[in-house]
This record gives C-alpha cells, structure tokens and sequence, in this order.
C-alpha cells in the first residue's frame, strides 16, 4: 500500500538533474542547453514527469512517447513536417501524441511541466 508520502511535488521535491545539449544530428541551430528534472519515473519505466528546462536553439524531434506539457515560461515553436506551426507561451497546456515529427524551436529560454508515456521502454543494456 502506498501512503501520503509518495506523492511528489514536482515543485518542491528534490529531484534526478541531468543536463545536455541537442545531439549534432538533431540540432538545426544554435546550441541549447537542456535541464531535465525527473521527479517521477514509474517502476515499469513507461510513465515519467518533471521539468524541462531549454535555453534558445531549434532542432528536429520525433515522439515515441505522448506528452502533456504545460509551459511555465518563455516561449517555443513547434512545427510539423508539414510547415505547420504552434506558438507556445507560458500558461499554454498541450499533449504531444506518439509518432508526432517535426521540429522544436525555443525562442525564448523555456521551462515546462511534462508528463510522459512511452508505449514501450527501451531495454537497459544490463
């Protein structure tokens, strides 16, 4: 049985830090830095959330996950392969679904809430 203390706080509670850059062949421009924040990763690995945090830069994406998102701040781009494009601004809550292609631009330093689930998880190389 789990009690009150598993419930996280994806404001307050301490939290997995990683932080990295958008692989070369991914990257379109500039060179963003990336946060991630994890607070929560299910025990089967198929359910994540936290934070995620961009500094300016666009590249290319392609979800084998869906994602609900909410922006806290700053501003973002998402475009399809169509040429199709979202502006995305803090207050803005979206789900990205699994198989979405296209590409993700931040034009001003972003940070988001995210909750994510991958139909499958990838096998650990243990």
């Amino acid at each position: 049985m789990t009690d009150i203390t598993h419930i996280v706080d994806l404001m307050r509670d301490p939290a997995e830090l990683t932080q990295f850059r958008v692989p070369r062949g991914l990257l379109l421009d500039g060179n963003p830095m990336q946060t991630l924040t994890r607070h929560y990763i299910s025990p089967c690995g198929q359910f994540s959330s936290g934070i995620w945090e961009s500094t300016p830069g666009h590249w290319t994406i392609e979800y084998d996950e869906s994602e609900y998102c909410e922006m806290l701040s700053g501003v973002a781009i998402v475009r399809d392969l169509q040429g199709s494009e979202k502006v995305l601004r803090a207050g803005d809550r979206f789900v990205i679904p699994s198989g979405f292609r296209g590409t993700w631009e931040v034009a001003e330093a972003c940070r988001k809430i995210y909750a994510s689930y991958a139909l499958q998880v990838e096998p650990s190389d243990a």
